[in-house]
């Protein structure tokens, strides 16, 4: 493990940029972009559409370690690169941000108000991958519909049984239980995770450490619980559809809280913009969510 960058992950002041969109939400991603899905006829193309994008916005000089901490790539990110450089050694050795690398391979279908993960048959080898082209950690996400006792244990006990794994290797698991902002008892589901979240991190070794990302609860710090719990790294907030406005008012209200935004991130931004829209535009972005983070 790099010792340089869990300090920066443990005590530095900015936010995480999710970058990571996947085959399931790249579409999407890219039609906000302003590229619809009739301009491309493969995966192949989506995905090196994407990457521009990701591209642009790596390499723009408004994004950097003095704001960015941390940047969550996707899979096929590791075998691109940003201006020349594999994409994770470009992160830190030119912009002083810490690489990691989402490794679910989707959700599951729903079970008991839940989706957990789909099975993950390649983890090993993508993880000596991401070990080999200098990633500082992972992401995986589940998603919670219900507030139902039994989905949310399913969903956290999963996260912890692969962040075993992930830790084996070396590397730093961000767990990503993601609430539904739109569920309708979003409260009572908050609730439940965090007590589940709670008792997993208390069964982990004393040398284990894993991150938090979590959807920004209803209530004010709720949990400064995770955060202070001595296994936590950090504890990042999803965006989870808000506007980047809301989700930034909201996350001044969540102390030590930071962001790990992406739609909230990258909104606003266009592919048909100059490059000094472009960066005007980015800048903007990142400095609001990185004074939110540090609020």
């Amino acid at each position: 493990m790099n010792t340089e960058q869990l300090e920066q992950m443990t005590r530095g002041a900015g936010f995480i940029a999710a970058l990571d969109q996947s085959g399931g939400s790249t579409p999407g991603a890219l039609e906000l972009y302003g590229i619809p899905r009739e301009s491309y006829d493969s995966d192949e193309q989506m995905l090196s559409l994407m990457h521009a994008m990701r591209e642009r916005i790596v390499t723009n000089p408004s994004f950097g370690g003095d704001h960015v901490l941390g940047a969550i790539l996707f899979e096929d990110t590791l075998d691109r690169q940003f201006a020349g450089v594999d994409a994770a050694t470009y992160l830190w050795g030119h912009k002083q941000v810490v690489p990691f690398v989402k490794v679910d391979k989707g959700l599951a279908p729903e079970a008991n108000g839940a989706r957990c993960m789909n099975p993950m048959p390649g983890l090993d080898a993508l993880l000596d991958k991401a070990i080999a082209k200098g990633v500082f950690g992972t992401k995986m996400r589940s998603f919670i519909q219900l507030a139902d006792p039994v989905g949310v244990q399913a969903v956290v006990d999963q996260q912890f049984e692969i962040a075993r794994s992930i830790l084996a290797k070396g590397l730093i698991p961000i767990l990503e239980p993601e609430i539904d902002i739109a569920s309708p008892d979003k409260q009572v589901a908050e609730s439940l995770l965090r007590d589940a979240l709670l008792k997993g991190l208390d069964a982990l070794d004393d040398d284990q450490l894993v991150m938090l990302k979590l959807t920004l609860p209803e209530r004010d710090d709720y949990y400064a619980s995770l955060m202070e719990h001595p296994k936590v790294v950090r504890v990042v907030a999803l965006s989870g559809g808000y506007t980047r406005q809301q989700a930034i008012e909201r996350l001044v209200h969540n102390h030590k809280m930071i962001a790990s935004f992406s739609r909230a991130l990258t909104e606003g931004l266009h592919v048909d913009m100059s490059d000094e829209a472009f960066t005007a535009e980015l800048k903007i972005a990142i400095e609001q969510i990185y004074t939110a983070s540090i609020s």
